[in-house]
């Protein structure tokens, strides 16, 4: 049978900024399976980033509730909604967010040293995870001597350091070109299954979403089951 990592329960986020109040997610329900390749696609501005945030327990919901693990978030404190997102969670953004200063290796590295992990260890899972990503020569490398189909194999590698049951990935192609991002998509699906981790991708590019076992559209702040067919099988 298998495990539910997250659940969205009636999830829903409300703006308010003054008289103006704006409804971005109305009572959402939906939930990723270990091992499940999910993609929500959405126009921007669709609220695709918002619902990551909240599935991360990164920003609070006005109402409903995220459970990851088991774990209700909206029970935790901060410190223990992020010691449970440092445990079971990796994320992959548009923009890498890898640190300027560091190289690759270090980056890739820096969730298990917040957890306080030996240097040693750190850096021998990195590397070999870079290694994976195809990077094994570019460990010393730091982001401004890294082409950016690189960065963002780094922030996988950084992403599955810690072995987490899922991934979230927000739009995480949408920065490169058609042949770095193909690249770097078919990396994301053969690690998902080489690491049995559940991942969540966030796009709005149909090609890449029809790769994935399930597809849900958000639009009008509601999420539906929908089904695609990519735009070059037209």
């Amino acid at each position: 049978m298998s495990k539910t990592v997250l659940q969205a329960t009636d999830l829903a986020k409300t703006y308010q900024e003054g008289n103006l109040v704006t409804p971005v997610l109305k009572a959402l329900n939906f939930s990723l399976q270990a091992q499940e390749r999910l993609a929500i696609i959405g126009s921007s501005g669709s609220g695709k980033s918002t619902l990551l945030h909240l599935l991360a327990g990164l920003d609070k919901p006005t109402a409903g509730e995220v459970t990851l693990m088991g774990e209700p978030l909206s029970h935790l404190s901060e410190v223990k909604r992020g010691q449970l997102r440092n445990r079971y969670i990796g994320f992959v953004y548009q923009f890498h967010f890898l640190l300027p200063e560091l190289t690759a290796v270090e980056n890739v590295m820096m969730p298990l040293r917040i957890r306080r992990s030996p240097w040693k260890t750190a850096q021998q899972k990195a590397e070999y995870l870079l290694e994976k990503v195809g990077l094994a020569h570019r460990l010393h490398h730091k982001p401004s001597e890294l082409s950016g189909g690189e960065r963002q194999r780094v922030a996988i590698a950084r992403a599955l350091i810690t072995e987490p049951a899922c991934i979230l990935a927000d739009e995480p192609t949408g920065n490169l070109d058609e042949k770095a991002a193909d690249e770097v998509f078919e990396l994301m699906l053969g690690l998902n299954q080489d690491f049995n981790t559940a991942l969540l991708i966030v796009t709005h590019d149909l090609k890449l979403a029809a790769k994935l076992d399930r597809q849900m559209l958000l639009t009008e702040g509601r999420l539906q089951p929908t089904q695609i067919t990519p735009p070059a099988l037209i």
